[in-house]
């Protein structure tokens, strides 16, 4: 029987994320390479941390789905317990060696995310959050930006090489939010940019195309920490989606980004 409302399996699956983390610093298995598409592709690492993590939560949630990036997702049951994985979120980063990616994982139950943890491995940074309790950063609590309007704000806009037919809209919406920010930036991985709106790093991330396992873990993390996720219609995601647009923000900005979109 899962307990939600303790802090016994949050700290049991962060365990198991900073141990499997190790993996991503093995060049040897991230130059083990197959294509998936023309801009996607899995690593040994994706396999093998997908792998030990699906055996570990088998143990610690008996009876519990897992939802993978790295799997046939068709069977998955969301009215019930699922465990949401990416087992290296930001692939492409890591097999140029740009240490910017992590391993997400998420707990949903019903459908409704109540527990997320996110690990970057190069920072050793380890982001979790509990439905209600809060977000936290190795330990300390963290909370978003108290930029009041996008003038003030450093935004992260992705361009989802995955979705090139929408490159286009993709980088009018980063000049249209370029020309009223600080600044833009990219670090290509959902889960680290999402975590940073949380810690107050970026007031704000979008981006389009993207699965459910890229976003679940992450926007229970900038919910927890004050701020708001949304599609970019301004409905809330979910874990059923096949592609979801997700803007992220300090829920200050939100409105006055949403309407650039």
């Amino acid at each position: 029987m899962l307990t939600l409302d303790s802090s016994a399996l949050l700290q049991e699956a962060a365990a198991l994320l900073r141990q499997q983390g190790q993996l991503l610093h093995s060049r040897t298995l991230a130059g083990q390479t197959r294509a998936k598409g023309k801009t996607d592709f899995v690593t040994a690492v994706d396999t093998r941390v997908q792998e030990n993590i699906r055996m570990a939560l088998e143990q610690l949630t008996p009876g519990a789905a897992l939802m993978a990036e790295e799997k046939d997702n068709a069977a998955v049951d969301l009215n019930g317990a699922v465990w949401v994985l990416d087992p290296v979120d930001g692939t492409t980063n890591l097999i140029h060696g740009f240490h910017h990616s992590a391993i997400s994982l998420a707990l949903a139950v019903e459908g409704r995310v109540e527990l997320g943890l996110i690990y970057d491995p190069y920072a050793d940074e380890l982001f979790t959050a509990r439905r209600g309790k809060g977000a936290f950063c190795n330990g300390e609590p963290i909370h978003v930006s108290g930029a009041a309007a996008l003038a003030d704000s450093l935004c992260s806009v992705g361009t989802n090489p995955g979705c090139r037919d929408q490159a286009d809209a993709a980088f009018v919406r980063m000049r249209r939010i370029y020309d009223r920010c600080h600044d833009v930036r990219r670090v290509g991985a959902a889960s680290i940019e999402l975590c940073y709106v949380a810690c107050g790093r970026l007031d704000a991330y979008l981006e389009h195309g993207l699965k459910p396992w890229d976003y679940a873990a992450g926007m229970l993390i900038v919910a927890e920490a004050g701020g708001r996720v949304t599609d970019f219609a301004g409905d809330a995601p979910l874990l059923d989606a096949s592609r979801c647009a997700i803007l992220a923000t300090n829920g200050q900005i939100h409105s006055e980004l949403q309407s650039l979109l």
